[in-house]
């Protein structure tokens, strides 16, 4: 017994230092005096723009040692060069998140050129809100209704692969024999709606939130007219607006559009690099929710006229998830259509 004193001793005063609080914590990330970058899978200008520059101005509040956090658009193959990017180069420290495109987490499964990432990888932080996509024509084109789509082509701009202003009209096209045109080469929503108004395409297929941010006055003034709505339900604010599921005329087309609709429920989707750190995950999520409650976030939000809705990083994943089982024949078919 008497061998084993200096060892009770030392244990004794091991339990006297843990019991008084004199031992470090366990290190926990700290961010201060570093740059967190957030890439912006868009050029300037458009809702992906706007939504991650508004998160991105008070975001660092909510990261341990409140860093600065410097936006940079990332502009290429409708969010593929963004997504890309922060899956394979992006330093997985949590210094590096971004926002792409919520149709981008299905280019992987369809195949699509330029998708060099797994979305079941991907560190899913969360979304500011849901959406609803519309589908609009300017004033000035033939096309008025939905019906009139089946006997009169429209022409719509596009923002890239992996974007709903291509992926949409091109599917529908097949799908049930909608005419659209897509012009492609647009680096973001804007440039189309710059477009719209000189008479060099007649529409596009985008959200409801970046056309009344951007175009506040078109609806209100009859500049444009939403010919259908499609997400995860109707919103109930386009009362009278088909739903693109009601445009079905066959399960297995019902079928196909959901599919096809799924990025919807994804929103605005932030992300970060895969195989982080626990601890670093758990960093970012708890930022990204503690912003989602920030009174001057919020305050910021409706300033320019965002809608906010947010949901979680674990409830994405589990949505990326459930996407990524949707069965073979139906991805199938989907993806030989928006190739």
């Amino acid at each position: 017994m008497r061998s084993r004193r200096p060892e009770l001793a030392a244990f004794a005063a091991l339990v006297s230092l843990v019991s008084n609080g004199a031992l470090p914590a366990a290190a926990q990330p700290d961010l201060a005096g570093k740059s967190v970058q957030m890439v912006i899978g868009f050029g300037p200008g458009g809702g992906y723009d706007l939504w991650g520059r508004t998160v991105g101005r008070h975001i660092g509040r909510h990261l341990p040692g409140n860093p600065s956090v410097v936006p940079q658009n990332m502009p290429g193959a409708g969010s593929y060069a963004a997504a890309s990017y922060i899956f394979n180069v992006a330093p997985k420290d949590g210094t590096v998140l971004g926002i792409i495109a919520r149709d981008a987490a299905l280019g992987p499964l369809s195949g699509a050129a330029g998708a060099r990432f797994d979305p079941l990888r991907l560190s899913w932080i969360g979304t500011p809100a849901k959406e609803t996509n519309v589908c609009i024509v300017y004033h000035t084109a033939r096309v008025k209704t939905v019906d009139d789509l089946y006997r009169n082509e429209l022409i719509l701009g596009d923002t890239g692969p992996g974007t709903g202003t291509r992926s949409y009209p091109k599917a529908l096209s097949e799908l049930i024999g909608l005419k659209f045109k897509v012009v492609g080469g647009f680096k973001s929503s804007v440039e189309v709606f710059l477009a719209m108004e000189r008479g060099e395409v007649e529409g596009i297929c985008e959200s409801l939130d970046s056309i009344k941010n951007r175009r506040p006055d078109w609806i209100a003034t009859k500049k444009i007219t939403i010919l259908f709505q499609g997400g995860a339900e109707p919103n109930p604010e386009l009362k009278g607006v088909p739903f693109v599921l009601d445009l079905a005329r066959t399960p297995e087309q019902k079928q196909a559009i959901e599919f096809l609709y799924a990025g919807q429920g994804i929103g605005r989707p932030f992300v970060a690099p895969p195989d982080l750190p626990a601890d670093r995950l758990k960093m970012l999520r708890d930022a990204f929710n503690a912003t989602m409650k920030d009174a001057d976030f919020i305050a910021d939000t409706r300033k320019v006229s965002l809608e906010l809705e947010p949901e979680d990083g674990e409830h994405l994943a589990a949505l990326i998830a459930k996407i990524y089982a949707t069965p073979k024949p139906i991805v199938d078919k989907v993806t030989a259509l928006i190739k």
